[in-house]
């Protein structure tokens, strides 16, 4: 299934690094099985360890930035 979200520019950093990471573990990987991954990972914490990992992650506002508007 596709989707698209927002993703603040550091935690897409951190994707990048998780990727080289992967590769250097001679386990190459694309940003949709880390997210894949994470997701396995949280659904398999007990219910106090999802809710202190969902407090490590601050809300952000959804939607596309507005086009900077040129003259």
């Amino acid at each position: 299934m596709r989707d698209s979200f927002t993703i603040p520019k550091l935690e897409y950093v951190v994707l990048e690094e998780l990727k080289q990471r992967a590769n250097r573990l001679t386990r190459p990987a694309k940003k949709s099985e880390l997210l894949r991954a994470g997701i396995k990972l949280l659904a398999s914490l007990p219910d106090a360890g999802f809710l202190a990992a969902m407090e490590q992650v601050p809300a952000i506002k959804t939607g596309r930035p507005a086009a900077d508007k040129q003259a």
